[in-house]
């Protein structure tokens, strides 16, 4: 394919080779997976349709593509609120099942659609800006001011390519960075705690035993003081050790239920299963372990994503 002025068109296996780096990019943006999924598949459908303008000589490819990655998202979150990884409002311990929120929420996503480098470094970089706690830290920020800062602090864009994808002064880029950085740097002291280190393991499997034993004094022994738990979409919360573990003790709606780690979000979660009539182990939802001081601080466990184990390359039943 070529345009009239003689520039050649995209291969569409080189556009096809961003879709994981437009993912991530997409996703840190947007929050969730399925509007992540709309925003990658627009994007490229656009480069693919327009790829006879593109111009090597002015740009990159990669800069080129996440300029229109970064106009898709731009619009979506026009009249889009702010999406919470856990209920914000005050924790109690009755959960109200008419409490829900819909479409107020961070979903979880899989690694291998996140990350796509083996060099160590890069690994590094890649896992912690796609971590839970990070996205849902840059949901304090306006639209633009978080393009701004995943384009330049994450994805390493300069910052002449970043002006010129937000169609801004480079003065007016730099200077939303800046105030990006601020409100990014006192939201993640109070959007969640670190989320579990690949070194803490051992304290995931500890959790998930206690859990499956129904062990009330195995969990208690792992949760920190201030642990709180939350069930998105509900507009629900608990917090502190001591009434996680009434509540724990107090049910057995998790009785038979087992858990399976897996990755997401650049660390270790777990899929977790609940039996069925015929005591078939089914997906019931994909969790989140938060990590602090050698404690867990937080579990979010996401009410509806069992239909979504299979992208995480979880099993049907176990």
């Amino acid at each position: 394919m070529s345009s009239s002025s003689g520039q050649v068109g995209v291969d569409p296996s080189a556009l096809e080779a961003l879709r994981i780096p437009l993912t991530g990019y997409c996703y840190r943006l947007l929050g969730t997976a399925a509007d992540t999924d709309d925003a990658v598949q627009e994007t490229l459908i656009r480069a693919y349709t327009r790829s006879d303008f593109y111009d090597p000589g002015r740009a990159r490819l990669s800069t080129w593509v996440h300029a229109i990655a970064t106009n898709v998202c731009l619009d979506m979150l026009r009249a889009a609120r702010r999406r919470m990884l856990i209920w914000d409002g005050p924790s109690a311990r009755d959960f109200d099942p008419g409490a829900v929120l819909p479409d107020r929420w961070l979903d979880p996503m899989p690694d291998a659609r996140l990350i796509d480098t083996e060099d160590p470094a890069e690994l590094a970089v890649q896992r912690e800006s796609v971590r839970l706690a990070f996205v849902a830290a840059l949901q304090h920020l306006p639209p633009r001011q978080r393009a701004v800062l995943v384009l330049r602090d994450v994805l390493a864009f300069t910052a002449v390519e970043t002006a010129d994808m937000l169609g801004v002064s480079t003065a007016a880029a730099n200077s939303a960075l800046q105030r990006a950085r601020g409100t990014l740097a006192a939201a993640r002291t109070t959007v969640s705690q670190p989320d579990l280190d690949p070194a803490d393991e051992d304290l995931l499997r500890r959790y998930t035993t206690a859990f499956e034993k129904h062990d009330v004094a195995g969990l208690a022994a792992v949760l920190c003081a201030d642990a709180e738990s939350g069930m998105p979409p509900f507009a629900w919360r608990i917090t502190g050790r001591d009434a996680t573990v009434e509540i724990f003790a107090a049910t057995d709606a998790c009785a038979g239920d087992r858990m399976v780690p897996v990755r997401m979000n650049g660390v270790t979660g777990v899929g977790q299963y609940r039996p069925d009539a015929e005591g078939v182990l089914r997906p019931f939802a994909l969790v989140a372990v938060h990590a602090h001081d050698g404690g867990v601080a937080q579990v979010i466990t996401f009410l509806g994503s069992g239909t979504r184990f299979a992208e995480f390359g979880l099993p049907e039943t176990i």
